[in-house]
């Protein structure tokens, strides 16, 4: 039970006040567990089993907005909003310890505890290293240990994590390590390795309890194998492991999965049977989500008012699956209403929020509805999110209003928006709607170079369109360029995604390419998860 608390904490725990909340479903604080506990509570009649806690401190589902600031705050927003990350943490803290102030490692856990919620894995690895080179000062237990491999998978990779494992002291050594190791693999969808060290914690005595087996059947599902998520459900059962409310959730994923509805209403009926378990919000919007995918939308809808009827705390991120899965259904009024409740909840709604209801309203061509909220978000915006910037843009280039998207990227262009890839192939697309070879091409070699681009791959359509427009064209230095972009991209390398471009004869490295099998669309903004994303996304989201 105590490497469940250490490893993972997410929403699928937020029965109560006493799991921890923030805008991603994730933190993980490793570092800040004493002896846990389990606690009973009843709410709304009903009673409810929460996650283990801590005895040293809880973390709350406290409005921090209406907080007064505390000292780790203040060091967290110099951290984070730093002009220049690359002079990292220990530049701030080396200041605030030079004007003679001492932060306790209680404080310096809580910043990388932030850190790690909004994803600045760098700088909350940083500050772990300071506290490293102060060993006289701060003692790293295993908690803190895990953390940093999970830290240290993220920032520079697996193979460093495992050397950083590899070299740790016995002491520091047990399940919580192994159970972090375990999730970088699984992150990394490394499953020979990952079944490996599950089968190395099996016979450590490690693998007793259900978070190392909820960890691997999200890899599982990730690579849809879901036999094999039946096969662990199988052994925890053989072997007593208790199912939690994790472990019932991906069940449910992965007979929804398998189009199964029958199948996916038994396992709902056996989690309702166990009196430890409480059905929660991601439950319902995991077979809301199954349902809508096979059609059954007054099934799916029945789910979501249990949804909504299940949100407890501070914890905004039920309205974004809400938000998203109403527009789904097509109801247009229901986006609005959740939208309403929502904004009368939080004072300060995130990008996610925003790009949640904006995609909704645009996929069920309330445009007006979309481009007014699109004008709240720019009159409050912190950071130009070029993700909500490019939900609009598609919109319009899908209707032919090209002229439309090209304002509004100038827009965003003048206001200090960075482009990313994505951005640049909406362009790309409106510009080979329309013919324009070589302002398409322009605009997919910016896609190539633009921030973050290096897991980008463009559509296989969009690809698809431009290499038969060449060929009409009679063009073959374009369609030479086209195929240099796949290639510098890494796309001859996936086999999967090569089978959608139809290239008729040799390309210059000689592969030989399938005939196009159908259409792929690989945007990164779009905004509904179906089930197993969501339950992977809030497993490893934030690990």
């Amino acid at each position: 039970m105590l490497l469940q608390s250490t490893f993972i904490q997410s929403p699928l725990h937020q029965h109560v006040s006493l799991s921890s909340t923030s805008s991603h479903p994730f933190s993980i604080p490793f570092g800040f567990r004493g002896s846990t506990l389990v606690r009973t509570i009843t709410m709304h009649n009903h009673p409810v089993i929460t996650c283990s806690i801590s005895q040293v401190h809880s973390y709350g589902t406290v409005d921090y907005e209406r907080r007064p600031p505390v000292k780790w705050n203040s060091v967290y927003k110099k951290i984070s909003m730093m002009e220049n990350p690359e002079l990292g943490s220990a530049t701030v803290l080396n200041q605030y310890e030079n004007d003679g102030k001492r932060l306790t490692k209680w404080e310096l856990c809580r910043i990388v505890k932030e850190l790690r919620k909004f994803k600045r894995y760098k700088l909350a690895l940083e500050v772990y290293e300071w506290m490293n080179n102060r060993g006289d000062r701060f003692r790293m237990s295993t908690s803190d240990t895990a953390i940093q491999l999970d830290l240290i998978a993220k920032v520079r990779g697996i193979s460093n994590a495992e050397d950083y494992f590899l070299n740790l002291p016995d002491t520091l050594m047990d399940k919580r390590t192994y159970g972090a190791l375990l999730n970088a693999y699984v992150h990394g969808r490394v499953r020979e390795k990952a079944e490996s060290l599950l089968d190395k914690m099996r016979s450590k005595g490690y693998a007793t309890h259900p978070l190392p087996f909820n960890v691997m059947m999200t890899l599982y599902m990730n690579l849809k194998h879901y036999d094999k998520v039946d096969s662990l459900i199988s052994e925890m059962m053989e072997k007593k492991i208790p199912l939690d409310i994790y472990s019932y959730n991906i069940w449910l994923s992965c007979r929804g999965s398998l189009g199964s509805v029958e199948k996916m209403e038994q396992v709902f009926e056996q989690m309702k049977l166990n009196r430890t378990i409480n059905p929660n919000w991601t439950t319902f919007s995991t077979m809301a989500t199954m349902y809508l995918k096979l059609g059954l939308l007054g099934k799916a809808e029945e789910c979501l008012k249990n949804v909504e009827s299940r949100i407890t705390g501070r914890d905004r991120i039920p309205y974004h699956y809400l938000i998203s899965l109403y527009g789904g259904i097509g109801n247009k009024e229901e986006v609005h209403r959740v939208w309403n409740i929502y904004k009368s909840v939080f004072p300060n709604i995130p990008n996610l929020g925003y790009h949640a209801v904006i995609s909704s309203l645009a996929r069920l061509d309330d445009i007006e509805g979309a481009e007014k909220i699109f004008d709240d978000w720019l009159s409050i915006k912190t950071t130009y999110d070029p993700r909500i910037v490019n939900i609009l843009m598609s919109y319009y280039v899908k209707k032919g209003f090209l002229e439309n998207a090209e304002a509004l990227f100038k827009q965003m262009v003048e206001m200090g928006g960075k482009p990313n890839s994505s951005t640049w192939e909406i362009l790309a697309e409106g510009h080979i709607r329309e013919r324009r070879i070589s302002e398409a091409l322009s605009c997919l070699k910016e896609a190539t170079s633009a921030e973050r681009s290096k897991n980008w791959k463009p559509k296989p359509a969009n690809m698809t369109s431009l290499l038969k427009l060449c060929e009409q064209e009679a063009d073959t230095a374009s369609r030479e360029v086209v195929v240099g972009i796949l290639r510098q991209m890494g796309c001859f390398e996936d086999e999967a995604y090569m089978s959608y471009i139809p290239i008729s004869n040799r390309v210059p490295n000689g592969e030989e390419l399938l005939a196009e099998k159908g259409k792929i669309d690989n945007d990164d903004d779009s905004n509904i998860s179906d089930g197993a994303e969501m339950l992977l996304n809030q497993l490893q989201g934030s690990l």
